[in-house]
């Protein structure tokens, strides 16, 4: 430091997650942010339209009127740090309001609480969620090491490190770090938290991991596919029920699949608005490249034991040395990818296993093989469903499900077809590998 000159302020980012899914904000010294939490600082309606590829869509339904607060919530206040040759930098994850303070309807993350209450509040029931992360190192400069080896995990040595301790000290309570099955594919995990900070971290874990990688001269990409021909990028989603106790209230080992009569009319509302729900869970031209049979990933909608084609997925317990499978026990949602808002996708798989409680849904059926070796009616007997085959597809399946856009603002509605069309229309004019390489670059 030259005499006489004062070190830089550490700075503090006020944030959102928008629908493309792109952490956006505003930036003050982080000695003036306590003055700010009361008031936040201003945004505007239209930012609700931009895109992915930048610039906002035309024909979004605010145009250039009206004036919102972005007011954080000092709850998610985090501090990343040991990032190399970066200073420190705080976030607060942020509530959109009106200038009176009064909730804005459009608010992705007021979504998430709204859903998260109303589940509470008809059922007594709360979400623990996590939602686990696959991202590519895209052009890493050498041969793909060889899946889920020590080989793999040293080579990127120091990253693997690095990344788990500035998770650990932006109290994000990472669990696993691992080499993944495609190439120069990772996965990180993080523990099970309630439904709002979850979908918090997941916001923040994909920025954290963007940020280290790049400082290491690396390019670190959440893509749903960055080949045509290659592995695809998925999150996700592990969630399980509590009473207002804490106590387990999804495991049952008396039933199919031991899901509690609750769990399952959860699961059930998951799958009765799956083929719609996918529009917002894998929201990019791409992702439907991926979400395919034989991808490991959800060609089909239908309730899985144990089984990773599923869309819907019930997961193993351990029961050895103690361990207490009423306090494992999660259903995972594997149609989401990271083109996808964090606390849209949680909100909106909750709103749907509401949808399905209130209504006393009965439990699905359980597949526990390849779908592949049913038969038409023994597919029709489970309810397996096709998931539709392109973004377009999803997007007409959205607009004729009255019940999942009734849970949605007309405004954010809007704004997210017209944000999708925007996608479609330059996806089609590029063939499937450049349209994985756009994506690659912003995800």
């Amino acid at each position: 430091m030259t005499a006489g000159l004062t070190a830089p302020p550490e700075l503090a980012l006020i944030a959102t997650c928008d629908l493309s899914a792109v952490c956006r904000g505003r930036a003050l010294p982080v000695g003036d942010i306590d003055d700010q939490l009361a008031t936040g600082c201003g945004w505007v309606p239209a930012n609700l339209g931009l895109t992915p590829f930048g610039g906002i869509v035309a024909d979004n339904v605010f145009g250039s009127v009206g004036d919102l607060r972005l007011i954080p919530d000092p709850g998610t206040r985090t501090r990343i740090d040991g990032v190399p040759g970066r200073p420190p930098l705080t976030v607060l994850l942020s509530d959109i309001t009106h200038t009176d303070g009064t909730p804005w309807g459009c608010c992705p993350r007021t979504f998430l609480k709204n859903a998260l209450r109303d589940l509470e509040a008809e059922t007594g029931l709360q979400v623990l969620a996590s939602f686990e992360h696959e991202f590519m190192l895209v052009d890493p400069g050498r041969a793909p090491d060889p899946p889920f080896s020590l080989q793999a995990l040293r080579r990127v040595e120091p990253l693997g490190t690095l990344l788990m301790q500035v998770l650990a000290d932006a109290g994000l309570q990472p669990e696993m770090w691992l080499p993944e099955y495609g190439a120069h594919q990772w996965e990180v995990t993080l523990s099970p938290a309630d439904g709002l900070t979850a979908a918090d971290r997941a916001v923040l874990v994909r920025e954290i991991v963007r940020d280290l990688v790049d400082a290491l001269g690396q390019h670190a990409s959440f893509a749903p596919l960055i080949d045509p021909d290659g592995s695809g990028n998925g999150v996700h989603v592990h969630l399980s029920l509590r009473d207002a106790d804490g106590v387990p209230a999804m495991y049952d080992p008396s039933r199919p699949g031991r899901l509690s009569a609750a769990a399952g009319s959860f699961a059930a509302g998951i799958l009765s608005h799956a083929r719609s729900l996918v529009a917002f869970t894998a929201p990019s031209a791409i992702s439907y490249l991926r979400l395919v049979p034989h991808r490991w990933s959800a060609g089909y909608a239908f309730l899985g034991n144990r089984n990773r084609e599923a869309l819907l997925r019930v997961c193993p317990t351990v029961e050895m040395a103690g361990k207490d499978p009423a306090r494992q026990l999660n259903l995972e949602y594997r149609a989401a990818d990271a083109a996808s808002n964090p606390w849209l996708v949680l909100g909106l798989l909750v709103r749907a296993g509401l949808d399905g409680v209130r209504d006393g849904l009965s439990a699905p059926a359980l597949v526990d093989g390849e779908v592949d070796n049913l038969t038409s009616d023994e597919r029709a007997a489970a309810g397996v469903q096709e998931l539709p085959g392109s973004l377009s597809a999803a997007l007409e399946l959205l607009k004729a499900d009255d019940t999942v856009t009734g849970w949605l603002d007309p405004q954010l509605l809007a704004t997210f077809l017209s944000i999708k069309r925007d996608e479609l229309e330059l996806a089609d004019s590029l063939a499937p590998k450049e349209q994985c390489r756009r994506y690659a670059d912003i995800y």
